[in-house]
Order: structure tokens, then C-alpha cells, then sequence
């Protein structure tokens, strides 16, 4: 079997500096930060469950820095109660999810690999870039939303200097560089930086929260009048259940890590012996990830609600108050001190900036397995480091038109998370219901519905975010179907196999180094078809009358793939031999096989063709949406940008 990269190109003469060689080397590393294969013997790549969770857990845990603020600010003294329900939605709806969505899509396409499988050609393609233009709003609004909200917390910062203020888009655009850089030297130290983070973060808000516990036993006055404040404002129980679901999409933010879990998984390290279509400890260590970060994250959300709302001023939360957005912020400096508020600013600035490697990191995993492989992408799509610069670039772009404005990105980054959620639910829900899982679809439907209503009420609240969404999604669509065009013609096959039959019938079909081959399309097989197929070529084309001739038939597979193995067998009928295979498309299939019969046999293949009938702006977009149309031509120019050299190109005939 050879492998086969594309369109190969002439070695042109260059005079290229060592420097700009190794750039040129650097930059398309396909494996920077990518997973690895395991060979037998050797040292399992990747990091532990608990180190790639501090990565994805980047984006989840640093909610808490501006998530009790919301909670108060929407619910008033029923947070903690708004914050119990969106623990048991994160325990008893996401989690289950994506442990299920982890197990079926173990290399971190998550349920939108899940969901591809259900829709077959296009309409599975379309609905894919849909879904990839909601990842991207929700992976890239966390990058400019996370730096944008450091940056914020810079400028309010007490022993912030004064000549901070007013420049929240430059700040904010040095963060996003420095992410960016980050993220060029590997993966390596950005997740060894997040353990750090992550681990000083955690303690930080441990900390603030023990005290403000400590100072509600000491002195449990502000409990006695929250309750008789929730009381008097609320004196119906099922009442304060109904406002708490009423403001439950409000807190929705806090659902935001588990999409990032999956998307990072590629990152967990592989057990020896786990193979490629099962690697067992990978799915056992997200599992473990996705269960341990929804639980640390449950007991902080719950008890920092509790103590904030408690202790803090009701009118502190409101827009200006010192509460706002940062409510354990304001609490570590009035009971700790400004020195040690200070210290946990620090950390809370550096968090929420490096929140944005996280999303960064589902990007890199989630393009290269896409796009690419849809021909929606450049190669270079395939490394990393270039995938960041441009990914970086537009981060530098959404800065700019939002001005850095963390209540501007908001909507949008909400509109993302929760339709990637309900995407996972509805992915396994079906997938249950396919498995005969009766009881278990059930539960997925219902959970379902709860994600389901929880988008539309976001999305009827704040429709910003939809319309943002909106524009990630036509931008992915145009660029990918242009790119689509513009690799029409590239040698479409990751490989071409030849079976014992295939060659035996090319080596007794040569004759003077060469062998003569007849495209036929296989819809009409019956001997007298083939009869004159070959009359045809023989007349139209100067074929030779005693030439040993062979057909070569392509059946159309799924004509909305880039490319594909080709495998081609050998077979006789109506005594005529017939070379036969499935691929994508009719052209760039057969060129691949010439090139392939030319490199494995050393005969030079001829291939004859007929003149396709018909309107030719009609039949090149049926090569371009359905793998087929002008054939000749076609099949031409694909192996004239495969192979410059004249001399050893494939001849095409055509009559």
C-alpha cells in the first residue's frame, strides 16, 4: 500500500536560508501537540487525567471568579438555592452526558462526531460546520471574554496604577499574544502551568471560603436576617423553586467546562496495549476528569454562594457595586486584608486569562480532525503552530470590534455552551434509543428538554448571542466551501491498494511497457455495453485493434468526502477484464490509480475516455457536490498537478 499526501509539486530551486528552513521546519511540526501512536515497548505519551483536567477545568473553575456575583445578582437571597439547581443539572444531566459522550467519542470530537454518523453525504458535512461554528463561538468568545474579564479585574485592583485605566483593549490584546505564544513552545508547559494555576486558585478561594464560614459560626446574625429577608420576600416554597428555574439560564455559565473536557482528552495518556478504536485507559481517565472537576466544582459553587450572599450588601452586587463580578474578590479583601485580596486577584486574573488555553486547546483538537479531512482546510490546517497564529489573529479581531467588553461577549459565549450541550444530549439520547437502552433514552431525553429550554430562554433573553454565533457559522461554511473548490483537484486518496487479481490482470494486460484502459461507468453492465465501449475507443480514439484493453469502473461512495484508502480489486465479466473500486469522486480516483499502476507496476497506464454530454458548468458542479461529471477533463488536470513531469504523466485520451 502507498501512501498518497495529495498534489505533488515540482522541487523548484530555492535558495532558502538555514533560518527560514527551520522556521518553515517549526511551524508545520504536524506533531506539536498532537497525540501519539504507542508502539509496543515504548513510553506511553500524553499526561494524567488530573493534569489534562486542570487544563479543561482552566475555563470551568475560573467561572467562580464572576459566578456568585451572577447568582446574586439574578436571584437576590434565593442564589443559593438558583446555585443548588445548577449543581444537580451539573451532576444529575451534564455529567452522565458527556461520561457517555467520552466513551463513544474517545479522540475529543465529542457528540459532534457523535451526530455526524446520524446524517449521511452533505447534509451530515453542513450540519457538521453548524455545530463546529458553535464550538467556535464558545471556544473563542472564552479566550476574549476570559482576557477581557482579567483585564478588568487589572484595572480595578486598588494598587493598580492609574495609567492602566482606559486601556482595556490594549491589556487585553497583550494577553491574548502571550496565550498565543504560550501555545507555540507545546502543550507541555501549558498544562504544567495550569496545574500551578489551578492548584493556587482552589486553595485561594478555599481559603476566603473557610473564613467566611468561620466568621457565620462565630457570629451567625447575617444568617438569621437572610432568612428572615427570604422569608418575607418569599413565603411560598414552590413559589421560590418556580423563580429559581426562571433564573436558572442566567447561571448556565456555569456549565461551561464540560465541552472542553472531552475536546482535550486526545491529551490523556494511553494505557499500554489500549488500541486506536478502544483506548480504555483514555476514557477511564476522562471519566474520572469529568466527575472529579463537576464535583470540586459543585462544592465551591454551592458554599461560595451561600457565604457571599450572606455576607455581602445586597446593593453591592448591582452594576458599580464592589461586588459585582467579583463577590469572593470582595470578600477575600474586607476579611483577609488588601494584601492578601491582592495576592487573590493575582490569581484570579491569571486563571481567567488562562482560561482561554483551554478553549485554545479544543480548537487545536477539534479543526485538524475536521476540516482537513472534509478538504474545508489547507494542510497546513494539520500543525499546530499555524492553526495557532491564525486562531490567535482572530481572538486579536474579536477584541477589537468588542473593545474588550466582557458584558458584549456575554450572550454569545452563553449560546455557545448550551448548544454544544444540547447537542451531547440529543447525541446520546439517540444513541441510547439505537442501543435498545430504553430506560437510559428516556433519561437522556429528558435531560434533553432541560437543555433545550434552558437555549431558548438564553436565546430569547439575550438574542446578541445567536446573531454572533450566526457570523462564526458563515464564516466557517464560506471559507470551508471555498477552500473545498480550490482542492477540487488535488489527488484525493490517503492511499490506493492494489489486490492480487488487480495486478495480475494489469501485468497480462501490458504490452510495449504500457497498458490500455477504458473508463466505463458501472450502471449498465450487460456484454453488449462493454462491446461497444471498446468500438468506441477503437474507432474514436486510434485504439489498436489487437491491443489487450482493461475497464476501470468507480462506484461513488459517500460523495461529500474529500478523499478516502482506495482499494482496487480485480474481476471478469462477459469475459472482459475490469479493474473496480469505491472513492469519493470518479476523476480524482482514476488518476490515483493510474499513478499507482505507473509506481508499482513501472507500465505507463492509458487511459481512454468519452466526451461527457451535457452543459459543462452543469456537469463541474456535479464533480464538485457529487464526485462526478466531466470526467476527461477532469481527470486530466488532476494528474497534470500531480505529476509536472510531461514525460512521466499518465495519457489521457479522449473521443
Amino acid at each position: 500500500m502507498k501512501k498518497l499526501s495529495g498534489v505533488s509539486r515540482p522541487a523548484s530551486p530555492t535558495r532558502t536560508k538555514p533560518l527560514n528552513a527551520r522556521l518553515s521546519g517549526w511551524l508545520q511540526d504536524t506533531d506539536a501537540g498532537q497525540e501519539h501512536a504507542e508502539t509496543p515497548g515504548t513510553k506511553p505519551t500524553g499526561h494524567r487525567w488530573w493534569q489534562v483536567m486542570c487544563l479543561s477545568g482552566l475555563d470551568y473553575f475560573s467561572t467562580l471568579g464572576y459566578q456568585p456575583a451572577i447568582a446574586a445578582l439574578a436571584a437576590g437571597a434565593l442564589a443559593p438555592l438558583a446555585t443548588l439547581l445548577l449543581v444537580a443539572v451539573t451532576l444529575g444531566a451534564a455529567l452522565p452526558v458527556y461520561r457517555r459522550v467520552a466513551s463513544e467519542s474517545p479522540h475529543g470530537q465529542g457528540s459532534i462526531a457523535m451526530l455526524e454518523r446520524l446524517l449521511p453525504h452533505w447534509k451530515g458535512k453542513v450540519f457538521v460546520l453548524v455545530l463546529l461554528g458553535f464550538a467556535a463561538t464558545d471556544f473563542m468568545i472564552t479566550i476574549t471574554l476570559s482576557s477581557a474579564d482579567a483585564t478588568a479585574h487589572i484595572i480595578e485592583n486598588p494598587f493598580t496604577p492609574d495609567a492602566f485605566h482606559g486601556q482595556q483593549v490594549i491589556i487585553t490584546l497583550v494577553l491574548i499574544l502571550l496565550l498565543g505564544a504560550l501555545f507555540l513552545r507545546g502543550f507541555h508547559e501549558v498544562i504544567w502551568l495550569a496545574v500551578g494555576l489551578v492548584a493556587a486558585y482552589l486553595f485561594l478561594n478555599l481559603v476566603v471560603i473557610a473564613v467566611a464560614v468561620a466568621s457565620l459560626v462565630h457570629d451567625p446574625a447575617p444568617v438569621d436576617h437572610w432568612w428572615l429577608n427570604l422569608t418575607a420576600t418569599h413565603s411560598n416554597p414552590w413559589m421560590m423553586v418556580a423563580i429559581a428555574l426562571l433564573v436558572f439560564p442566567k447561571l448556565a455559565l456555569g456549565l461551561s467546562g464540560f465541552e472542553t473536557g472531552v475536546a482535550v482528552m486526545p491529551q490523556i495518556r494511553k494505557a499500554p496495549g489500549d488500541t486506536e478504536a478502544n483506548p480504555r485507559a483514555r476514557i477511564a481517565g476522562a471519566k474520572k476528569l469529568l466527575l472529579t472537576a463537576a464535583l470540586t466544582m459543585s462544592v465551591f459553587l454551592v458554599s461560595s454562594s451561600i457565604v457571599t450572599t450572606l455576607l455581602i450588601p445586597a446593593p453591592e452586587f448591582q452594576p458599580g457595586g464592589e461586588a459585582n463580578g467579583r463577590a469572593l474578590s470582595f470578600l477575600a479583601h474586607s476579611m483577609l486584608g488588601d494584601g492578601f485580596g491582592s495576592v487573590y486577584d493575582l490569581s484570579t486574573i491569571l486563571i481567567l486569562w488562562f482560561a482561554g488555553a483551554s478553549a485554545l486547546a479544543g480548537m487545536l483538537n477539534l479543526i485538524p480532525r475536521y476540516l482537513p479531512r472534509f478538504g474545508m482546510a489547507p494542510e497546513w490546517a494539520r500543525a499546530i503552530r499555524p492553526l495557532v497564529l491564525v486562531l490567535i489573529g482572530i481572538a486579536v479581531v474579536i477584541t477589537l470590534l468588542f473593545e474588550a467588553s466582557v458584558d458584549a461577549q456575554g450572550a454569545a459565549y452563553a449560546t455557545g455552551v448550551l448548544v454544544l450541550m444540547v447537542s451531547a444530549a440529543v447525541a446520546v439520547t439517540i444513541s441510547a434509543k439505537r442501543k435498545g437502552q430504553r430506560w437510559r433514552a428516556m433519561g437522556f431525553g429528558i435531560i434533553s428538554a432541560i437543555f433545550i429550554y434552558t437555549t431558548g430562554a438564553n436565546v430569547v433573553e439575550r438574542p446578541d448571542g445567536i446573531r454572533i454565533a450566526g457570523f462564526f457559522i458563515a464564516g466557517i461554511i464560506i471559507v470551508s466551501m471555498v477552500s473545498r473548490f480550490r482542492r477540487s483537484t488535488e489527488l484525493r486518496a490517503t492511499s490506493v491498494t492494489l489486490d492480487e487479481e488487480a495486478l495480475k490482470i494489469i501485468e497480462t494486460s501490458s504490452r510495449d511497457s504500457m497498458v490500455r484502459i477504458i473508463a466505463h461507468e458501472p450502471v449498465r453492465l450487460s456484454a453488449a455495453r462493454y462491446r461497444h465501449k471498446l468500438a468506441h475507443a477503437k474507432m474514436a480514439s486510434h485504439l489498436p485493434e489487437d491491443a489487450p484493453v482493461v475497464f476501470i469502473e468507480i462506484r461513488v461512495s459517500d460523495f461529500s468526502d474529500f478523499a478516502q484508502d482506495i482499494v482496487v480489486s480485480g474481476t471478469t465479466r462477459h469475459g472482459y477484464k475490469i479493474l473496480q473500486a469505491e472513492a469519493p469522486s470518479v476523476p480524482t480516483a482514476i488518476a490515483a490509480i493510474c499513478l499507482e499502476i505507473r509506481d508499482r507496476t513501472g507500465v505507463m497506464p492509458h487511459i481512454y475516455f468519452r466526451w461527457t454530454e451535457g452543459n459543462p458548468v452543469h456537469n463541474l458542479l456535479r464533480f464538485l457536490f457529487l464526485g462526478q461529471g466531466e470526467i476527461a477533463p477532469l481527470t486530466r488536470e488532476v494528474l497534470r498537478e500531480a505529476e509536472p513531469a510531461i514525460g512521466k504523466r499518465p495519457w489521457v485520451h479522449v473521443g
